[in-house]
């Protein structure tokens, strides 16, 4: 190998993962160094001159951020790749204000790896090296922005979201229903330098044209019906923050003109008003619709568009962010049990479930799942009992399960009658108790000659005349009962 090929540096105290990167990169054609510790690599930075650093985030002997800031002490240029199996917003955004050129997340494919080194490599060379002159305040504790999620999609996602916060640029956020768009579009304004301004949300579908106009850009006395006097838009209201418009594939041709101007020239025009008023506002957009088929569509103008999505964040569906639901759901438990006495727990039951359950509804459907699981349950566990049916059942398919359990999750996916539901309801409760007359009633708050009624009435026997016979003499006592008077069910 050539000594003029890019020499590598790779730090991580996973032997495993130091021989893959090296033979992967060596393979490529690239010149590698391994280092196992933060020390280790600090030595090797100080000894010999590298292109590239591969890092481990987390290093044995300290903070894998303390060895970033050492190397860009030693090597202010110098591209730093860090690796990381415990990804979240704030991590991103800390690991690149202190100097980290980019990160991905475990696992990886080398591939991957390799081809993030050769862009950084190749930028390097490309295009002028400015450094970030306003580091991104940083948070101390546990997230304020809401995100969780250690994913690769997800770490991906920080990542954007970590070189958003440091941009004045407009962002467009794309993604279905329950994703976290509004969380996102939080995250890059609480870490931006406009984190002390006002941040703004507006729902554009649940206003009209006339009313959006006005909530935003403000009106006039008299300007319409109801204006009974001059009243500022969210646009005034947000001047040195940031305004979120969630929903723009709702609004009108109209409306998007009027939002373009405003990008634009940094003014607004109230309702009613010929007067302009400066505004500086960074704007946040939101569709859960896909904007660039509206504009080949000729739905969304072409000039809008290209203004809101100079940065552009894509999130995930829930159910192709591997590995995340879990740890979704524990942080909606610590949050609603923040103020009891004791913490809520998932059995390993639960959370088989959710990881089984598609989520069409995204993370906020999980969210709610854990509320209602979390009204339900008893003794702090989150059970398979808590759960909404339709996960429950999820989980019975997948592992192919035809146990009684079924029976009872079917009791409401399928909307019975209600004279349906008795009938699945005490089969199910005989089939818990064995077919015992006085243990069905005890279970039913009934006594046993209403139980035996009912089982006559939705056939819920066998060789009934027998058993009425040999049942004739306690039967008429409701209080005369036998633990071996049980029935056979179908």
């Amino acid at each position: 190998m050539s000594e003029h090929s890019p020499h590598i540096l790779v730090a991580d105290d996973e032997r495993s993962i130091r021989l893959t990167l090296e033979t992967g990169l060596t393979l490529n054609g690239f010149r590698v160094t391994c280092a196992r510790t933060g020390n280790e690599a600090l030595e090797a930075a100080r000894a010999s001159s590298f292109d590239a650093v591969v890092s481990d985030i987390f290093m044995p002997d300290g903070d894998g951020l303390q060895v970033v800031r050492e190397l860009r002490a030693i090597s202010p240029e110098i591209p730093i790749i860090l690796i990381t199996a415990q990804g979240s917003v704030e991590l991103a955004v800390r690991a690149i204000s202190e100097g980290a050129s980019d990160f991905i997340a475990k696992p990886f494919e080398v591939a991957a790896l390799t081809a993030l080194v050769r862009r950084h490599l190749n930028a390097r060379r490309e295009v002028e090296q400015g450094v970030l002159t306003e580091r991104v305040s940083l948070l101390d504790e546990f997230s304020r922005s809401g995100l969780v999620g250690r994913s690769a999609v997800m770490v991906s996602v920080y990542k954007l979201i970590a070189y958003a916060a440091r941009t004045d640029a407009t962002v467009l956020v794309l993604g279905e229903s329950g994703t976290g768009k509004e969380l996102v579009a939080r995250a890059i304004h609480d870490f931006s330098p406009r984190a002390g301004k006002p941040f703004v949300a507006v729902n554009c579908a649940g206003l009209t044209d006339t009313l959006l106009e006005a909530e935003l850009f403000g009106h006039t006395k008299g300007a319409f019906t109801g204006a009974t006097a001059d009243r500022a838009g969210l646009f005034e209201a947000a001047d040195g923050g940031t305004l979120f418009l969630d929903e723009l594939a709702s609004t009108s041709a109209a409306f998007q003109t009027s939002l373009l101007r405003a990008l634009q020239l940094g003014e607004v025009r109230r309702v009613g008003s010929t007067e302009t008023r400066r505004v500086n506002v960074r704007v946040i957009g939101a569709s859960n619709a896909p904007l660039h088929e509206m504009v080949r569509a000729g739905n969304f103008r072409p000039d809008l568009f290209y203004r809101l999505s100079v940065l552009t964040i894509e999130l995930p569906l829930l159910s192709h962010r591997t590995g995340d639901i879990e740890l979704l759901a524990r942080h909606f438990l610590r949050r609603i049990s923040a103020h009891e006495e004791s913490p809520l727990h998932l059995s390993n039951e639960a959370i088989e479930a959710l990881n089984a359950y598609p989520f069409p509804g995204n993370v906020r459907e999980l969210e709610n799942a854990m509320i209602r699981a979390a009204a339900l349950c008893s003794g702090g566990l989150i059970t398979l009992d808590c759960l909404p049916s339709n996960i429950v059942v999820a989980r019975h398919a997948a592992i192919g399960s035809t146990s009684s359990d079924d029976i009872t999750l079917a009791l409401a996916t399928d909307r019975p009658t209600m004279e349906e539901l008795q009938r699945r309801y005490l089969r199910q409760i005989l089939t818990e108790v064995g077919g015992n007359r006085r243990r069905a009633a005890s279970v039913l708050g009934l006594n046993r000659r209403t139980i035996q009624r009912l089982i006559a009435r939705y056939n819920l026997f066998t060789l009934a005349e027998k058993e009425e016979t040999a049942d004739s003499e306690t039967e008429t006592d409701p209080n005369n009962s036998s633990d071996e008077d049980n029935i056979d069910l179908k």
